[in-house]
């Protein structure tokens, strides 16, 4: 089997950040918050966890849903198989 180790490489950097990690953390928890909650809940700031999730958006460990004015986030599969990752290297 051949690897695509810059996606994977896309991916662990995706992750590899302590508030992307209590984020994924947080969304399997709590899934379908937008980020003004998700940073009331951590105790971050606005800006910061917008970011934070784009990079999680973009490492396809996190899946944006349009509701009205606002912007819902989730895990995906990818998101869940990092968190158990997370936990057994804990």
């Amino acid at each position: 089997m051949e690897y695509n180790f810059r996606k994977i490489e896309r991916v662990v950097k995706g992750f590899s950040n302590h508030w992307r990690l209590r984020i994924i953390e947080l969304l399997k928890r709590q899934p379908e918050l937008y980020v003004a909650e998700i940073a009331e809940l951590l105790n971050g700031d606005f800006k910061n966890i917008s970011a934070h999730l784009g990079k999680l958006a973009i490492a396809g460990i996190v899946i944006k849903r349009n509701e009205g004015n606002i912007i819902r986030h989730k895990l995906t599969t990818r998101g869940d198989a990092i968190l158990k990752f997370v936990r057994i290297i804990e």
